[in-house]
Formats: C-alpha cells, structure tokens, sequence
C-alpha cells in the first residue's frame, strides 16, 4: 500500500469496532501519523476524530481531533515510546463507547475520549509519513 494512504472504514465506527495498522517504520523516520475522519474532503477539510503522530525526535506519540477546522487540546503523556526505526508494528484502535482505546504491539498506551460523537460517521482512515503499511484490518 501506498503512503500517504486513504481508505473508507466500511460502515464507519461503532463500539466494539478495531481498526488494526500495521507497518514497518522508516530507517530515518522523522513522524507518521494514522487518521479517523469523517470522510476524505479536502477542501473545507474532513473532521478528524483522532490524528495519532509519532514524532522520533521527541519520541512522543502525539493525539488530536480537528472539529469544523478547529484543533482541540493536544494530548501527549505516554507511558514510553514503542516506535523503533526500521522495525515493524502493530497499531489497534479500538472504538468503545465513550473513547478510542489504542494498542502498539498489544500494550494499551492510552485512551482517546471522543470529541466526535457521531460515530459512524467516522469512516475514513489516513495514513502518512514515514513508514511502509504492510497491512490494514
């Protein structure tokens, strides 16, 4: 699969629903990012229900939501930073009913409560930066 990436998620999110990502980081890598929008506009710009940004040189795993073109509160605290050049990964979003719970190779590193509370209509996924996607689920 190419990157940067966009998909539909068939019948949008729900509880219980998990979107899985997984890849192989770049040699160099500076960030990636996996996105849930609500759809694939570009102009105005889709909702985005959860950006997840892994930035290598501060090694933070970053999290946000864009509402009618307005960014809300950046979260960044993490337990550690399970992303490791040239390595591959296992990314799980797990939609539950009052957030998003995220798994890397199976550990939950955090939650993401919902700012979108429509959630079927989060049915796009965005992938971009540097690393390859060997498979999306």
């Amino acid at each position: 699969m190419v990157v940067p990436f966009c998909g539909h998620i068939k019948g949008g999110m729900r509880p219980g629903k998990k979107v899985l990502v997984m890849g192989i980081v770049d040699l160099n890598p500076e960030s990636f990012a996996i996105s849930l929008t609500c759809g694939d506009s570009e102009d105005p710009p889709a909702d985005v229900a959860i950006e997840l940004k892994a930035v290598f040189t501060d090694r933070q795993l970053l999290r946000n939501s864009c509402i009618s073109g307005q960014r809300g509160e950046e979260q960044s605290a993490i337990p550690y930073f399970p992303f490791i050049p040239d390595q591959p990964f296992r990314v799980e979003i797990l939609c539950e009913h009052p957030r998003f719970r995220v798994f890397v190779d199976g550990h939950q590193l955090f939650d993401f409560y919902h700012r979108i509370q429509t959630l079927s209509a989060i049915d796009t996924i965005k992938i971009n930066g540097d690393l390859q996607i060997t498979k999306l689920g």
